[in-house]
C-alpha cells in the first residue's frame, strides 16, 4: 500500500520507538480488511524488533486495530484505514505509544494522568477533512498517556451505518461515551480543560503568581505574534494571552494574499505563527480569555489585566491585538460547513468560488461591500438582508443594484443552511411578510452581519473599534493596540502583521521613556 518513498520516510520515522508495542487488528472478509493488514504488515516489517502484529482481534468493528504497549491497559483504536489526512496521525500514534515524546507542555500530560472517570471517545473523520487530524492527534495521547480514556477514530466511509445512525453531517465529529461532546478543530488542552473542572482554578492560580511582564499582548492572531515576535526581540520580559492561537486564521481554508507565501492554509499559517512565536523567549498562556483591564494608577505603573478564570496578570505595557470575530448568525448548518462553504471574509475566500452561485447574508455596509467584491468573481450573488432596507451607505447600495448578477432579498430571514454531508448546497428563508418559505440552491454562504469586538474602559469609534494613534497608541498610557480590533482600516493578515509590530516597537520606546514606578 506504501509507496518505496513512503515506506523509507517510515522507516526512518519508526526509529525513535524505544518502547516495544503491539498492534491487534480485527478483520473480516472485506477489501479494507485486506488493506488493513497489508498495512500493518508494512509497518511491523519495518521495525519487527519493537513492533509486534496480532491479528486475533475481536473488536465489533471490523477491519480495526489497537496500538498499545503490551499488558497495558490503554486503548487507542483506528477503525478503517488510517490513510489519506489521517496517515499522519497514525505515524504520530505508533511513535508516542512506542516512547516518543509528543510535543505537549509536560503540564498537560500531567492533566490527562490526573483525570478521573471513564471517558471513552469516538471521533468520526474523513480522509479528506483538513480539521480532523488535529482532533484525532489531540485525543490520541490522552489514550496513551491515561489507561480511563479510551479513543477510537472511525473513518466515516467504511462505517457508513453509523454514520447514517447517528446524523453525522460533517467531520471531525466527537462523541463522548455516547453523547455528542463536540465538532470541528479542537486542541489537547481544549478537551483537558473542558473534562478538568479543577483546572481552571489551578490555572488561576499559576497565572496570578507570574511576575510582571515589560510587554503583556492579548491575543494569538496574526497582530499578536507578530507583536511577541518583535518585543521579544528587544530582550524584554514578553508574554502573549490567547483565547485561541492563530485566531480567526484557524477558521480560514486558503490564504493567497500574504506577500512571499504563494498558497497555505488557516491552521497552517496558524501553526507557523506560533512556531516563530516559541522561537523566542515568550510566555504563552493559550486558552485564557481576558476579561477586564485596570489601568495604572500612573504612567510607569503596573497595569493590570484580569482573566476570565479569575486569574490577574501585571505588565508595564499591554498590546490589545484581540482582533475581531465575526457575528454568527446562528441556524442549522452554520457550524457544520464552516469552511466546507461558510465563509466570513470575501477578500480570502471569495476566490475560491470562481464562477459559482453564492449568497451573502447582511446587508450593512460589510455584506454589501462583500456582494458588490463578490459579484466580480462569481458567477451570481444572492443577497438577504432582515431589514427591509438595505443598512449600508447610498454610493454602496447604488453600485449594488447596479450590478446584474446580484438579487437583492428584502425584510428575509435567514433560516437555515444545506448541504450534501460534505459542503454547503443551499440557503433557506423565510419572507418575513407573506411568512412563505424558500430555498436557493447554491455553493457557498458569506455571513456578513458585523463584528464581535472588545468592550472596555478604552476610546472607542461608533462601530466599538479601540481608535488608536499613527504609533498604535490608546487613550490609556502604556496600553497599546494592533489588528482588527483597531481603527485601522482593511482588515487583513499583512496589515495586522504590520501593525503588530509597530506596537511593539511604540511599546518598546514607552518603557525606555518612561521611568517604572
Amino acid at each position: 500500500m506504501l509507496d518505496q518513498n513512503l515506506k523509507t520516510q517510515l522507516a526512518a520515522y519508526l526509529q525513535r520507538v524505544v518502547q516495544p508495542f503491539e498492534m491487534v487488528v480485527s478483520l473480516d472478509d472485506s477489501d479494507t480488511s485486506r488493506q488493513m493488514r497489508d498495512l500493518l504488515q508494512t509497518i511491523q516489517s519495518l521495525r519487527s524488533d519493537k513492533i509486534t502484529l496480532k491479528t486475533d482481534g475481536t473488536d465489533a468493528r471490523k477491519p480495526s486495530f489497537t496500538v498499545q504497549r503490551a499488558g497495558a491497559a490503554n486503548s487507542l483504536r483506528f477503525a478503517g484505514l488510517p490513510l489519506g489526512h489521517e496517515f499522519t496521525s497514525l505515524v504520530l500514534a505508533l511513535l508516542w505509544t512506542g516512547g516518543h515524546p509528543p510535543k505537549v507542555e509536560a503540564d498537560v500530560i500531567d492533566s490527562i494522568r490526573a483525570l478521573d472517570g471513564d471517558f471513552n471517545f469516538e471521533v468520526y473523520m474523513s480522509l479528506t477533512c483538513h480539521n480532523r487530524p488535529d482532533v484525532v492527534q489531540a485525543l490520541s495521547p490522552m489514550a496513551i498517556f491515561n489507561p480511563k480514556v479510551k479513543t477510537v477514530v472511525i473513518e466515516g466511509g467504511a462505517f457508513q451505518d453509523e454514520v447514517n445512525q447517528r446524523e453525522i453531517m460533517g467531520v471531525p465529529m466527537v462523541f463522548l461515551n455516547g453523547q455528542m461532546f463536540g465538532s470541528g478543530r479542537m486542541t489537547v488542552e481544549e478537551i483537558v480543560a473542558k473534562l478538568d473542572t479543577g483546572a481552571s482554578a489551578r490555572d488561576a492560580a499559576k497565572l496570578s503568581a507570574r511576575a510582571p511582564y515589560d510587554v503583556l499582548i492579548v491575543g494569538g492572531g496574526p497582530a499578536g505574534a507578530a507583536a511577541a515576535v518583535y518585543a521579544a526581540r528587544k530582550g524584554i520580559r514578553t508574554g502573549v494571552v490567547a483565547e485561541r492561537f492563530g485566531g480567526q486564521v484557524n477558521d480560514t481554508l486558503s490564504i493567497e494574499n500574504f506577500i512571499s507565501v504563494l498558497d497555505t492554509d488557516g491552521p497552517k499559517f496558524a501553526a507557523a505563527l506560533q512556531a516563530h512565536v516559541n522561537a523566542y523567549d515568550v510566555d504563552i498562556m493559550n486558552l485564557q480569555r481576558a476579561d477586564k483591564l485596570i489601568p495604572a494608577a500612573q504612567p510607569g505603573g503596573l497595569i493590570e489585566l484580569q482573566l476570565a478564570n479569575g486569574g490577574a496578570l501585571k505588565t508595564r505595557t499591554v498590546i490589545l491585538s484581540t482582533g475581531a470575530r465575526w457575528r454568527n448568525v446562528n441556524v442549522p448548518g452554520e457550524q457544520e460547513y464552516k469552511t466546507k462553504g461558510v465563509a466570513y471574509c470575501p477578500h480570502c475566500d471569495g476566490p475560491l468560488f470562481k464562477g459559482k452561485l453564492v449568497a451573502v447574508i447582511g446587508g450593512g455596509n460589510s455584506g454589501v461591500e462583500a456582494a458588490i467584491d463578490l459579484a466580480g468573481v462569481v458567477a451570481h450573488v444572492t443577497l438577504i438582508e432582515f431589514d427591509t432596507q438595505l443598512r449600508a451607505d447610498a454610493v454602496l447600495v447604488t453600485k449594488l443594484q447596479s450590478l446584474p448578477n446580484v438579487t437583492i432579498h428584502l425584510n428575509a430571514q435567514t433560516t437555515g443552511i444545506t448541504g450534501d454531508g460534505q459542503k454547503v448546497n443551499g440557503l433557506s428563508y423565510r419572507d418575513r411578510a407573506s411568512e412563505t418559505a424558500h430555498h436557493i440552491d447554491l455553493e457557498g454562504v458569506f455571513v456578513q452581519i458585523g463584528l464581535v469586538r472588545l468592550k472596555g474602559t478604552l476610546e472607542l469609534s461608533r462601530h466599538g473599534e479601540i481608535v488608536i494613534d499613527a504609533k498604535g497608541q490608546t487613550s490609556l498610557p502604556g496600553v497599546l493596540a494592533a489588528g482588527d480590533v483597531t481603527t485601522v482600516p482593511y482588515k487583513q493578515i499583512i496589515i495586522a502583521t504590520g501593525e503588530g509590530a509597530k506596537a511593539a516597537l511604540s511599546a518598546f520606546d514607552y518603557l525606555i521613556c518612561t521611568p517604572a514606578v
